[in-house]
């Protein structure tokens, strides 16, 4: 999969722009922003953004696009995506398996119907993104708080929407062990069953835990040793990929932030080490 991004990346938050201009951050490999948050930004504003896009590998995240909503596809901002896309020189989009919006937006992310019916809508509706912005976006796995109409496992649903629509996966560790521990499933087992040459890059965050039988996804805290321990699976199950801290409020200093982007790194660098190792070992027998 290669998207013109590697290593570890940050989730670019407008209080982050100063911060991010006045300290050296090296460690940072590409950074990620909603685009909903930045088409049409002129000014200073916009000026400082395009700074960044002119030094830094980026990554588009869609937060309304509502891939699984029953209302007509928004093509008009689909449109104007791609343009921003092309403006920026950015070359991957990802979105959320989910849906946002019918009438109007809903301001969450609702969960699909683990259904194939649903499977054959969402995957027409990805397929048809994918042909207006002439190119493979990256579909996310969501955390979840209910199945209504169930009749699929959740990783067999999210595989055969990928599969239906020849899309690619942005692969969010910290939303598997939240559902893993919410939905009582074996998070290493999903991760095990998602098709490795798919995968764009992942997603790592913080929870918070409301009980011990459940958790939410709130991208507001520091990211948990379950998870980074999953991370680790991930890179051995699936290789190192490019991966991305997101933060979304509760935001540290800067320099805390950098400091798991450089666990990030250094989880990379090891992976890296044990696989080269491994081969090592098997030529050597």
């Amino acid at each position: 999969m290669n998207h013109k991004v590697h290593g570890a990346g940050l989730g670019l938050r407008r209080p982050l722009l100063g911060p991010l201009t006045e300290t050296p951050h090296e460690q940072i490999g590409f950074l990620e922003v909603a685009p909903e948050n930045w088409m049409g930004v002129g000014g200073a504003l916009g000026k400082q953004f395009r700074a960044f896009t002119e030094s830094h590998p980026f990554i588009l995240h869609g937060l309304s696009l509502s891939v699984g909503g029953p209302a007509p596809l928004d093509e008009n901002f689909l449109h104007r995506l791609k343009t921003f896309m092309g403006e920026h020189n950015i070359s991957l989009y990802s979105e959320h398996l989910s849906y946002c919006a019918d009438d109007g937006h809903l301001y969450d992310l609702m969960p699909i119907p683990f259904t194939e019916e649903a499977v054959e809508h969402v995957a027409a509706r990805i397929r048809k993104v994918q042909d207006i912005l002439g190119q493979r976006i990256a579909m996310e796995n969501v955390s979840y708080y209910a199945a209504p109409g169930q009749q699929m496992a959740e990783i067999d649903f999210f595989n055969a929407v990928i599969e239906a629509a020849d899309c690619d996966i942005l692969l969010d560790v910290n939303n598997v062990y939240v559902n893993s521990v919410n939905h009582c499933y074996d998070p290493l087992e999903f991760i095990k069953a998602i098709p490795s040459e798919r995968i764009a890059y992942l997603h790592i965050a913080g929870h918070y835990k409301e009980a011990e039988d459940l958790l939410v996804d709130t991208h507001g805290a520091e990211v948990l040793p379950s998870v980074w321990q999953m991370l680790d699976y991930t890179y051995r199950q699936h290789g190192v990929i490019p991966t991305l801290l997101e933060r979304d409020f509760n935001l540290p200093p800067l320099e805390e932030l950098l400091l798991e982007v450089d666990q990030i790194r250094a989880r990379q660098l090891a992976a890296t080490s044990d696989t080269e190792a491994n081969r090592a070992n098997r030529a050597s027998h």
